[in-house]
């Protein structure tokens, strides 16, 4: 009987980039920059390891667009021209090895300096003076000036990002951070024109993706992470992210990486795959590729999800730090003879 080739090693392509795979590296905090937000070795080691085990996407962790973006002290940054060079060395080992890399762009907002919960070097900013917990800092709600600032940050930040020779960007507006702050009606008290509907709610992720994508080469693709339920009574729901997914495919946004929470102290029910109806729905209401995000730990998972439409993509998060060469080990289950990196070919199974 003829074999059919698994779904989830078949290649995808965003605007003029072609992933080698369906298999994707959440975003994941590393904690190994310096204050000075510069890309270490460990970033190298780390990242490249992912990119000769065969992973597709490769996504950097949350890469501060201002330094008071940061969630911790010790994250990437994209603040400073100084930052390309090292992100440079990474993007072409990553490449050279058939991945393609994506920099996630991201400002805290009213979650930065997490580990003393807003004890940081700089002042937290957010849409409202509304702090994210009771012990936290209250922060500075965002004046008209400062939000063409953020603008501006997250423009430069993709400048930069092409210039390190990334396939593709990732705006975060998920987890609690500061776009997802404007979204949700939990941390957005304004009474401007970025408060109170949805639509005015959405105004400044909006702003952030016509900016990033005036920079962003038609030919490379421009993702953005959601949260598509706050977990919460009186916060976003998933019919809510269906408009904004609406909205964002309109502005020139290639595919949406579909996550949730993060904007309270609320803990998700979480279980296998348990995220991924909401990449299912919104793909399938908005037309809009999506990737699939949580508790995917088999390769049996990735397939099916793949294989019935339910996302384009997996992203894998935890399954890739405990074992960088998982989509090698995916494909051996499912039955595909993959190509071992020349290096390790010697120890591919017969």
């Amino acid at each position: 009987m003829e074999h059919l080739k698994a779904e989830l090693f078949t290649s995808f392509r965003l605007r003029d980039v072609t992933i080698r795979n369906r298999i994707a590296m959440s975003p994941m905090c590393m904690y190994s920059a310096g204050e000075d937000g510069l890309a270490t070795d460990w970033h190298l080691a780390h990242l490249a390891a992912r990119a000769t085990g065969e992973v597709g996407l490769i996504i950097t962790e949350a890469t501060a667009v201002a330094p008071c973006g940061r969630i911790s002290s010790n994250d990437l940054g994209l603040w400073c021209d100084a930052h390309v060079a090292p992100l440079a060395r990474i993007v072409r080992l990553c490449q050279s090895q058939g991945a393609a890399i994506c920099c996630q762009l991201a400002h805290a907002g009213r979650k930065a300096w997490s580990a003393t919960k807003g004890q940081g070097p700089t002042p937290l900013v957010g849409p409202s003076a509304i702090a994210f917990d009771h012990d936290w800092v209250v922060p500075h709600e965002l004046g008209h000036a400062e939000l063409d600032a953020v603008e501006s940050a997250f423009r430069a930040a993709a400048q930069r990002a092409l210039a390190a020779g990334m396939d593709a960007v990732e705006i975060h507006a998920a987890h609690g951070y500061l776009l997802h702050q404007f979204l949700s009606p939990l941390s957005n008290h304004r009474t401007d024109e970025y408060g109170g509907s949805l639509e005015n709610r959405a105004r400044m992720l909006l702003r952030v993706v016509d900016a990033v994508r005036q920079v962003w080469p038609e030919r490379k693709p421009l993702l953005v992470r959601l949260s598509c339920t706050d977990w919460m009574a009186g916060g976003l729901v998933i019919d809510d992210l269906v408009h904004v997914a609406q909205w964002l495919k309109g502005r020139g946004v290639d595919l949406l990486d579909c996550s949730s929470g993060g904007n309270t102290t609320v803990a998700p029910p979480t279980g296998p795959m348990y995220q991924v109806p909401f990449a299912e729905r919104i793909r399938r209401e908005t037309g809009i590729p999506t990737m699939a995000v949580g508790l995917i730990t088999t390769p049996e998972m990735a397939e099916e999800i793949v294989r019935d439409g339910r996302a384009d993509m997996v992203t894998l998060g935890r399954e890739l730090l405990r074992n960088p060469h998982w989509p090698l080990e995916a494909a051996r289950v499912l039955g595909e003879d993959i190509e071992w990196p020349k290096q390790y070919a010697r120890a591919k199974p017969a």
